[in-house]
């Protein structure tokens, strides 16, 4: 742990930098050459970026490749990380997955659309140009964009598989196989806009498994376990240079303590197929997803009661990251539904600080909590893809500035003093 002594000064000249630049400054964008931007790595509990402690602010806007694919609709994914490097945010989770659907990415088994494939080589070069780093999702656990549940009706059609359950997706030999061919094919794409290969580029924070998987047919856990165990050892035998992380909620399931059950929003929770701690142990993860939704999962509703939830949800898991896991936590999906019991955007407000405050003390004391990415962002014109926990920042001004305030602090403990004395003139940039 950082000494006293030498976090007190250091933080109090950061709050002085926080308060000078939310007043008058502005990250900016500035571009990013290639030979600029490193691997992000790990040192047990610490994202590492060039030899320092890399703390994450960030978002999700899982529509980056869809919107990727025409060029009359390519502007939206340059607003967004225009107005992302506007806040200082360092990190978006999106999808890199659309498994025969509209604009499927795969459209048949093996079977790519080039033109989507260069959507996300775009998406992928226009964040390297904002200097933003990508979480890339592999798959879905839900039917939306095609999903688990389009893999094992592949299967079905293909008469390889016998068993119709969308849980065969983590057991069943040829639907594995199949989803093995599709990380190779991801893995060693060459973006044709900038040559690299996937595998290669640095613009990539990390890969992510799965968007939030359950296997509810096995409460235990063991069938889920055995797919991260092969899928993540998969990945690292093509790519050897980015993180790899699961995509679990973080329930806690029939393996955990009863204490840590107990920190689950109820017991159903504990019974859909994933067990954080076991699941996050393998070793071919390397850091921990959690999701913070306590409208969706608390059946008392009122903001006081899911703030007080938050405050042991999250440091519950910073706990395991510190004293079990000994690798990082990040919270790659937090937000509040418009459609809450009385909301109002001043709900959203408080929630947002509540988990910002959790995750910077956590960080600032040299501990787990590595950084947070709301649930989502989007920009004008969008309407079709807002969903309840969706926001337009500039429409937002409280939040705007809660996301800037964030990313500035959390700019501070990474690049360290003299930075923080060479910003005081207002200028807080995170480049």
């Amino acid at each position: 742990m950082l000494g006293n002594r030498v976090l007190f000064p250091f933080l109090g000249l950061a709050s002085c930098v926080i308060f000078i630049y939310i007043t008058y400054g502005d990250f900016g964008y500035q571009p990013v050459e290639q030979n600029m931007m490193s691997f992000v790595g790990r040192n047990e509990t610490k994202f590492m970026l060039d030899g320092k402690p890399f703390f994450v602010n960030g978002w999700n806007s899982y529509w980056l490749m869809d919107h990727a694919v025409e060029k009359s609709t390519r502007q939206k994914v340059r607003d967004i990380f225009y107005l992302a490097s506007k806040m200082g945010l360092t990190v978006c989770r999106t999808w890199a997955f659309n498994d025969g659907t509209y604009n499927a990415l795969q459209v048949s088994l093996g079977n790519f659309d080039e033109q989507v494939f260069q959507g996300l080589d775009y998406v992928i070069m226009e964040a390297r140009k904002h200097g933003i780093r990508l979480l890339l999702s592999l798959v879905n656990n839900l039917e939306a964009y095609g999903g688990k549940p389009q893999y094992v009706q592949w299967a079905w059609e293909e008469g390889l598989s016998l068993n119709s359950s969308e849980d065969s997706f983590f057991f069943d030999p040829a639907i594995r196989s199949y989803f093995k061919d599709y990380l190779k094919a991801i893995l060693t794409r060459e973006n044709h806009l900038t040559g690299i290969e996937y595998r290669d580029d640095p613009t990539i924070f990390a890969w992510e498994l799965m968007n939030e998987p359950r296997c509810v047919t096995d409460p235990s856990g063991d069938t889920l376990q055995k797919w991260i165990e092969e899928m993540s050892a998969y990945v690292k035998s093509i790519d050897k240079n980015h993180l790899v992380t699961i995509g679990i909620e973080g329930f806690y399931g029939p393996k955990s303590p009863p204490e840590k059950r107990n920190v689950n929003p109820s017991e159903y929770y504990g019974n859909v197929g994933t067990d954080f701690i076991s699941n996050t142990n393998a070793s071919g993860i390397d850091f921990a997803s959690v999701h913070v939704y306590p409208d969706q999962w608390l059946e008392v509703s009122e903001l006081d009661n899911q703030l007080r939830y938050i405050f042991k949800w999250v440091n519950s898991h910073i706990e395991d990251g510190e004293k079990i896991l000994k690798k990082p936590v990040l919270l790659t999906e937090f937000g509040l539904s418009c459609n809450s019991k009385d909301f109002h955007n001043t709900q959203r407000d408080k929630l947002y600080k509540t988990i910002f405050d959790i995750v910077y003390k956590s960080a600032q004391e040299n501990g787990a909590g590595a950084g947070a990415l709301v649930w989502q962002l989007m920009v004008k014109g969008m309407d079709t893809y807002v969903d309840d926990y969706g926001f337009i920042p500039r429409k937002r001004s409280s939040l705007f500035k809660l996301l800037k305030e964030q990313s500035c602090r959390m700019a501070v403990l990474h690049h360290g003093e003299d930075w923080a004395r060479k910003t005081s003139k207002g200028e807080c940039r995170n480049n």
